[in-house]
């Protein structure tokens, strides 16, 4: 009976680590990689500054991902999905996993936006 309680109480906690943000997201997992960052930089350069966003806050239409103002989300998943899924109306069209390793390559952009990223106090 113990055990089966301490079951249940480790699978309440648990759950409610996941729902509450606790788990952390598959970039957080990516930071402490600096191959994971450095082809996310890379995949950044190439695909997202090369065209619109830039690695210094200069006057453009799009905006500068390395401070503490996000239109659009700045949680983890909420980037993914703007990047997945694009924003109506701007020019910021969706990528999908249009990444050379998908998902994974997407997630590693994730990773050196948060690597680069100014402190929010």
């Amino acid at each position: 009976m113990l055990a089966q309680l301490r079951l249940a109480f480790f699978v309440v906690l648990a759950t409610g680590m996941v729902a509450c943000g606790e788990a952390g997201s598959p970039a957080d997992a990516l930071l402490a990689d600096a191959d994971a960052v450095s082809r996310g930089r890379s995949l950044f350069v190439g695909t997202c500054a090369g065209y619109c966003h830039k690695l210094t806050p200069e006057r453009v239409d799009a905006v500068y991902l390395f401070d503490c103002e996000w239109k659009h989300g700045s949680s983890d998943q909420q980037i993914f999905n703007t990047i997945t899924n694009g924003v109506p109306s701007t020019r910021m069209v969706g990528f999908g996993t249009n990444f050379p390793e998908g998902e994974s390559d997407l997630w590693k952009i994730i990773a050196f936006l948060k690597s680069k990223r100014e402190s929010c106090a």
